[in-house]
């Protein structure tokens, strides 16, 4: 079989805050991310006066979306995911009416990917939460905050339940680990307990969002979404392999809640041995366990390895990790790894036997624009072909594949670093780290590459 199924989705994936701009406008309140306009990687930020940043016009998709998504069109797409931005639809997180303009917003989103036969593919909460949650509430670790996301998740599905039928959570929920400020809204040295006590809220709060969606759009599909941190054992001494056990449960853990709807023994372990103890209530795993999801999502960009000896690890991106001596890095120093998502894909499918989802996947590289105005971005069609191609020898192995959306079909703001030199759309876009540029759109050789590999449903993919 040279092609992917024929329901294959293909596409690409952004989100609200990485694209859109129009921050503080139409009604929106200021968002986590917006108290970090500058990137992740600045967290305290947030804690002092805010100033102005790249994220607070990103890319101008709030305005420009009709042309987006006709390029998107044009290579093809038969899906595009994107988020919403939970305050254009509740400011403060915790109104009990919604803001109109902002529903209105997202109805004009999906009328022009309708427009285009482009299925939109919808997530709740995309590395940003209302500040004001944050601010008065302490984010996630108040349980107040499962009734505002169910309120807010409600509010979404009802609109726009005849628009959208693909829905996910939270985005790489298990990076609160390594992010707590982006995933639950906690201070970037909040304790491991206040950690995982906000996470067990998300994951109610997820449960209750699965429910939501079953019962409001029966012919919805809903997914949860992790960061595949997929570790090899550095070596083959078995001190190694325990090692990459353990690194891979920490975000395993994630996908056993929300897909086999009880906490593994490895958690309940590991809370004992560090003195960690969640606070239940009355009927809260009841609840984690009537909501399986209908799918898995993941992204996958880099795998690891995990060592024994700690001398061995590196700083990487957020995430550190043990280097792979027989793996090349991309520019940003991120491990270069095609037979690595194979082998996610059949752990993840062995593990969860439920349809798996490709839903971010791609290259960040400093594309340079040539003296005949082109963007000859070779490099990222050779990782974007390598990886689908291990993308097939999956379905070939018996993984059931949903589809495939890559990241960033059109350059965006980094959200750890918030540059725009970090680029990883088939869609140029004229705006540089310092703010400057036009704003103009341009078609990179990626762009035709990615195009023919739609139409050709995979078959134009070189071995």
């Amino acid at each position: 079989m040279a092609t992917f199924p024929n329901s294959f989705l293909w596409g690409g994936a952004i989100a609200a805050n990485q694209v859109e701009g129009a921050f503080n406008q139409d009604g929106k309140g200021l968002s986590t991310s917006d108290m970090l306009p500058n990137g992740i990687l600045s967290p305290h930020q947030a804690l002092s006066e805010r100033t102005d940043g790249i994220k607070d016009v990103a890319i101008d998709f709030y305005r420009r979306y009709p042309e987006d998504i006709a390029l998107f069109n044009e290579m093809g797409f038969n899906c595009l995911r994107l988020s919403i931005a939970w305050t254009r639809i509740f400011p403060n997180g915790d109104e009990q009416e919604p803001n109109e303009a902002g529903l209105a917003y997202y109805d004009k989103i999906f009328d022009e990917l309708a427009k285009y036969d482009i299925t939109p593919f919808v997530t709740l909460s995309h590395y940003e939460m209302p500040f004001a949650l944050a601010e008065n509430y302490g984010g996630w670790a108040d349980r107040k905050l499962i009734d505002y996301f169910e309120r807010y998740a409600r509010t979404v599905f009802e609109r726009y339940k005849d628009k959208v039928k693909l829905w996910l959570t939270f985005n790489e929920i298990n990076m609160s680990l390594h992010a707590p400020f982006t995933g639950v809204g906690l201070p970037e040295e909040a304790s491991e307990q206040a950690i995982y006590q906000a996470i067990h809220h998300q994951l109610i709060a997820n449960a209750k969002a699965v429910n939501l969606c079953h019962s409001i759009i029966p012919d919805g599909q809903i997914g949860n979404m992790l960061l595949g941190a997929l570790n090899y054992p550095y070596t083959c001494n078995p001190d190694d392999v325990i090692a990459a056990m353990h690194e891979n449960n920490k975000w395993l853990f994630f996908g056993d809640v929300q897909a086999r709807g009880k906490y593994p023994g490895y958690m309940l372990r590991y809370f004992r041995e560090n003195g960690i103890k969640i606070e239940m209530e009355e009927g809260d795993l009841e609840i984690i366990a009537s909501a399986s999801v209908d799918f898995v999502s993941f992204s996958y960009y880099a795998s690891g390895c995990a060592s024994a000896d700690p001398k061995q690890k590196e700083v990487g991106n957020i995430v550190d990790s043990v280097p792979n001596p027989y793996l090349e890095k991309s520019q940003w120093g991120w491990l270069i790894d095609p037979k690595g998502l194979r082998v996610l894909l059949n752990f993840l499918y062995d593990r969860y036997q439920k349809p798996l989802f490709i839903v971010e996947n791609g290259l960040g590289a400093r594309d340079e624009v040539n003296e005949k105005g082109e963007i000859l971005d070779d490099y990222r069609i050779a990782y974007l072909n390598d990886h689908l191609v291990q993308a097939r020898e999956a379905v070939l192995d018996g993984v059931e594949l949903m589809g495939f959306t890559s990241w960033g079909p059109i350059d965006l703001v980094a959200n750890s670093t918030a540059e725009m030199s970090k680029r990883y759309g088939y869609i140029y876009v004229d705006r540089h780290d310092d703010g400057s540029g036009t704003l103009e759109r341009k078609r990179k050789k990626s762009f035709f590459w990615y195009q023919e590999v739609i139409r050709t449903n995979g078959a134009s993919l070189k071995e």
